[in-house]
């Protein structure tokens, strides 16, 4: 078994998912390899939650250019985390 903090990297923090967090909607930054089962389970043992269901998404990297020269950013993947009701909020997500 995966460690559960490389499952997640990091939460993506913006007005849409701020807006989400009222309902206990979470969004991460996820490993590219990690299914469903591994999320759920990396986010219960981490924020000691229970998650009701995740919703993910392959993110294509943009381009980006340097002078002449066309680059492409990594892709990367993107994962929303439903907690179920009964369950407390994360803690990172209520300070922001």
């Amino acid at each position: 078994m995966k460690n559960p903090r490389d499952i997640i990297m990091k939460p993506i923090i913006t007005e849409r998912s701020m807006a989400d967090a009222e309902v206990k909607k979470f969004t991460f930054k996820v490993d590219k390899r990690a299914n469903k089962i591994e999320i759920k389970n990396a986010v219960e043992v981490i924020f000691d939650v229970k998650v009701e269901k995740v919703s993910t998404m392959n993110m294509k990297g943009k381009l980006k250019r340097t002078g002449r020269f066309v680059g492409r950013r990594s892709d990367w993947k993107k994962a929303i985390v439903k907690l179920t009701p009964g369950s407390k909020g994360i803690q990172f997500f209520e300070g922001v």
